[in-house]
């Protein structure tokens, strides 16, 4: 459900606050560590994509840094459990408090049925301790053409050091990253640009104008954008004109 999803600070409703986009998820098992209820722990782990550029500059420093890391997510679940008693907190008789024992079992709240996912946040303390970015994806600054070209200069088989071989594998992972995120955001642009062309051009097969940006290039989508943008109109309905009649025969004697 969090697939295509917003990113924004403290659970702001304003579209300025949006910086960016889950495209992928999964449910991960956190090796040796437990709930407190002594079950294994899994965790939902997603990745984003945001823009790097200028106005994104700083928020990026700050998550590299460490500072921005926290995060909180906004989504709606059907049920409220009581581990003691298994009725729905939300429709009341329970009376058990979360975090307390009862015996030698812990009252806790289990959240079930999941309905919808709205959004996730950066938030200076969030109600889930340990939710917040795990890792990101860095560019270390080597220079893989030198590796790269030491490797087709040999003629017979290539040894490399573990920390070498890291190297690799990292770029390599890297590489692939970038091509999912550029896919991606191709994707958003493309049916961006096909629903102003339509609007600009409704007598125009809808199919049409989907196959053309589909061959388009990113540097091609981002133009269409831009120009369509700033050129387009609402379109209203003509106006009707007022034909006056300037005979004036009825009045003629």
């Amino acid at each position: 459900m969090f697939v295509g999803k917003t990113g924004i600070f403290d659970h702001s409703m304003k579209s300025a606050d949006q910086k960016a986009r889950i495209y992928e998820t999964f449910v991960e098992k956190e090796s040796g560590k437990t709930t407190l209820d002594g079950e294994d722990l899994y965790v939902l782990k997603a990745k984003v994509y945001m823009l790097k550029n200028d106005g994104n500059k700083s928020l990026i420093d700050d998550i590299e840094a460490g500072i921005k890391k926290e995060v909180s997510v906004s989504c709606s679940m059907n049920e409220s459990i009581c581990s003691i008693c298994g009725k729905d907190k939300r429709r009341g008789g329970c009376t058990h408090i979360g975090g307390k024992l009862y015996g030698k079992k812990l009252a806790f709240t289990v959240l079930g049925a999941p309905s919808d996912a709205y959004e996730f946040s950066f938030v200076a303390v969030p109600a889930q301790r340990e939710a917040g970015v795990t890792k990101t994806f860095k560019s270390k600054g080597y220079d893989m053409d030198k590796v790269l070209n030491t490797i087709k200069s040999c003629a017979g088989e290539v040894t490399l050091t573990k920390e070498q071989a890291d190297e690799v594998n990292d770029y390599i992972e890297n590489l692939k990253s970038g091509a999912e995120l550029g896919e991606v955001y191709k994707k958003e642009l493309m049916s961006e640009v096909t629903a102003k062309l339509m609007l600009a051009l409704p007598n125009v097969d809808g199919e049409l104008l989907k196959s053309v940006t589909a061959v388009m290039t990113v540097k091609e989508l981002m133009g269409f954008k831009s120009g369509l943008g700033s050129a387009m109109t609402p379109q209203l309905a003509p106006k009707k004109e007022n034909k006056k009649n300037t005979d004036y025969s009825q009045f003629r004697i």
